[in-house]
């Protein structure tokens, strides 16, 4: 494992659009499907990586807790399956079970929706206005493995209430941490 940060996309870039598989129904879904009337929550996340993992219950409690207020949330796995097995679709169809996944879980099997976002490590969080435009980029709160601070969604949370609450974003927006995107050769 690769610890990497998020290449922290430009604030202002319009939401790249995108219509992928969704593991668990096996239908397509797009963007302008998933996106919430305030908002719009992308995550890039997979199966196997440990710093997912340690947020998975997390991020459905925070989906949870603010789908009901007009946003929308999809993740989205780009992982190179043939050298990570772990990820594949039918993988993903068993973790978003097993986590009660309250959004499509999508594959991205060409790669071209990770590298058009600037996704490079799971978890990797984006956050978009009404109008598909960033807002919001980088971690979900300061907790990682192993490092004793429990996990409370407070940076992602903070984003999404400021949309709420009508208050600009902070611009101190740290980067998230994880492991990088397995990237096909």
């Amino acid at each position: 494992m690769s610890l990497t940060p998020s290449s922290m996309l430009p604030l202002g870039t319009k939401a790249p659009d995108f219509t992928l598989l969704d593991a668990v129904t096996m239908k397509p879904v797009s963007l302008q499907q998933i996106k919430g009337e305030k908002g719009t929550v992308v995550m890039f996340i997979c199966n196997h990586c440990p710093y997912v993992k340690h947020v998975n219950e997390e991020i459905v409690r925070l989906c949870n807790d603010y789908r009901v207020t007009g946003f929308g949330f999809v993740a989205i796995s780009s992982n190179d399956v043939v050298k990570y097995p772990q990820d594949s679709p039918k993988e993903m169809w068993k973790t978003a079970r097993k986590h009660n996944y309250p959004f499509p879980y999508l594959y991205d099997e060409t790669q071209e929706i990770a590298k058009a976002y600037d996704a490079a490590c799971t978890p990797d969080f984006y956050l978009f206005d009404d109008e598909l435009k960033l807002i919001y980029r980088g971690q979900l709160d300061n907790s990682r493995p192993g490092n004793s601070i429990p996990v409370n969604g407070r940076d992602l949370r903070e984003a999404i209430d400021n949309v709420l609450n009508n208050n600009p974003q902070r611009k101190d927006q740290k980067p998230s941490m994880g492991c990088n995107i397995k990237w096909k050769e």
